[in-house]
């Protein structure tokens, strides 16, 4: 069994059925108000992210909410950390609270993949969203060697970069304008950095477990 199959079990009909039923409620008191937009659970289901840990507490990747809920109710994985806010999901007979990590009850076997995508999300947190010239908040990303003079879309060749420095820059070399690099650009290593390439945002709860799993 994968991790993608353990986030797959989420889908199985007798957990759907189950979950369709579930309503969102803030701390068991607020009902959900009826409208023409969209609900707030809605918006919890569709938005919210759940950090899938290995039995081992080995980070696997992040699931969805109704994933993770259903992977809770068929009794495959346990709450690790709940919403802070108090959130819960509630149905006529029973209520959980909403989790921002999960884990595993038993071990799965992950085959090791050494190439790690450079995506965005990867690389601002390689670069602490910190441009790699000036130390800048970034908001975009440079190619050190530009395009447009062979450099390559790589990650050796890569930095997070502000606006600011990026418009500067533009196809022009380093040794042109006498910058230097903060630090040397490279790949970085670790399992966890491929649950990193697909998350934008990271809950502040999940940063002790992906930590692990870069030691």
């Amino acid at each position: 069994m994968t991790s993608r199959s353990a986030a797959k079990t989420a889908s199985a009909d007798g957990g759907r059925a189950r979950i369709t039923a579930l309503t969102t409620l803030p701390g068991g008191r607020a009902h959900e108000s009826v409208g023409t937009g969209p609900s707030r659970s809605a918006l919890l289901w569709g938005r919210r992210r759940v950090l899938l840990l290995n039995a081992t507490y080995e980070p696997l990747t992040a699931i969805s909410l109704r994933r993770a809920i259903v992977l809770v109710l068929r009794e495959r994985a346990d709450v690790v950390h709940a919403d802070d806010g108090g959130l819960a999901v509630h149905s006529a007979d029973m209520s959980v609270p909403v989790p921002s990590v999960i884990r595993l009850r038993s071990f799965v076997k992950v085959p090791y993949r050494a190439v790690v995508p450079l995506t965005r999300a990867a690389l601002m947190h390689r670069d602490r969203f910190r441009c790699g010239y000036c130390s800048a908040k970034a908001t975009t990303i440079d190619h050190v060697l530009p395009r447009s003079r062979g450099g390559a879309h790589s990650w050796e060749n890569c930095v997070a970069c502000c606006a600011s420095c990026n418009h500067r820059k533009a196809d022009r070399l380093l040794s042109e304008l006498g910058w230097s690099l903060r630090v040397q650009p490279g790949v970085p290593k670790g399992r966890h950095w491929r649950l990193l390439a697909t998350v934008k945002e990271i809950d502040p709860a999940w940063a002790q477990y992906i930590d692990a799993g870069a030691a």
